[in-house]
């Protein structure tokens, strides 16, 4: 047993440390149009929404750690929506950062993705997915919002233990996609339920950033288009090999 994990240790290392081989532009280009027919689409997009729901509410609590707030717990709920419940002071530096980060955590983690890619790092892009998963299992406080995580870490470890290159390669092209594209449809959203004075609209991201700034709502919803739209330039580029 020691002889086997001397050995299967050194290979995991250099499994994710190393590069793998890009897929065939194909590849690619199918994995675009597999996350636009789920992004686009709204019966799908309601349903696929949950994925960004998760990249969106684990910004707010990863940023929340790092700017030296206490976690107490994420909830995830099945329309789509979610909330992460931080202690700390209610203003500040570390409540803005905190608050912006949702928005921006799905376009962002696609940008860094497409980097990984760029780089050939496939498998340990999709390591890491997973391990931001489990991390973020453990802060969920409701049942939906654990199946969910559950769910969507245990697809990230089958494919990155089980699968081999080449479907590990479409996986996280797709998912990359996805993550890029999905997060761009958020705030038009957002931006849609404000001008129509959806339910809930003032305890938007953007309102809270207002009041916590005296910044209109408007800028902060120019933000996060700006950087979903400049990620998706960006990464897409990174993608295609451009």
């Amino acid at each position: 047993m020691d002889s086997l994990a001397a050995l299967a240790l050194p290979d995991l290392w250099g499994r994710l440390t190393g590069t793998q081989s890009d897929p065939d532009l194909w590849v690619v280009c199918a994995t675009l149009a597999a996350a636009l027919a789920v992004v686009v689409p709204h019966p799908l997009w309601r349903l696929s929404r949950n994925a960004i729901t998760i990249a969106h509410e684990g910004g707010h609590g990863l940023v929340a750690l790092l700017t030296g707030r206490t976690l107490t717990g994420i909830r995830l709920h099945s329309d789509t929506s979610g909330l992460t419940l931080s202690r700390g002071k209610p203003y500040g530096l570390g409540m803005i950062l905190t608050a912006a980060a949702g928005y921006t955590a799905p376009p962002l983690l696609g940008l860094g993705g497409a980097a990984l890619l760029g780089a050939g790092r496939i498998t340990l892009l999709l390591w890491v997915a997973t391990a931001l998963l489990l991390v973020m299992l453990v802060m969920i406080r409701n049942a939906y919002g654990a199946l969910t995580v559950l769910l969507t870490g245990g697809t990230f470890l089958l494919v990155s233990w089980l699968a081999g290159p080449q479907v590990q390669a479409a996986f996280a092209y797709a998912v990359v996609w996805f993550l890029l594209l999905g997060g761009v449809r958020p705030a038009f959203e957002l931006q849609a339920k404000r001008r129509h004075a959806g339910a809930g609209a003032g305890d938007s991201d953007a309102d809270q950033l207002s009041r916590l700034t005296h910044v209109p709502a408007g800028l902060w919803l120019f933000l996060f288009h700006a950087v979903s739209l400049c990620s998706l330039t960006g990464g897409g580029r990174w993608l295609l090999g451009l």
